[in-house]
């Protein structure tokens, strides 16, 4: 069971690193292009299955930790 954890735990670890670095670079912090009157900018599309990806991936490698720390 230990075994397959730490398994687990490095295939975690390469998808998250993947994941994130797949993610749109073009996302700024400058607050001028907004107060145009531009609204809310919502994730679309391939975007949203990263996000919610990353999100899922990284819950599951948090959880794994702290089971591996918990066992071991």
């Amino acid at each position: 069971m230990l075994s397959f954890m730490q398994a687990a735990e490095v295939i975690l670890s390469i998808a998250i690193i993947f994941v994130v670095l797949v993610q749109n670079k073009n996302v700024t912090l400058n607050l001028s292009s907004m107060s145009g009157g531009m609204g809310t900018v919502t994730k679309r599309g391939p975007e949203k299955v990263l996000h919610n990806a990353t999100i899922i991936i990284g819950a599951a490698f948090i959880v794994n930790s702290l089971l591996l720390f918990v066992i071991s």
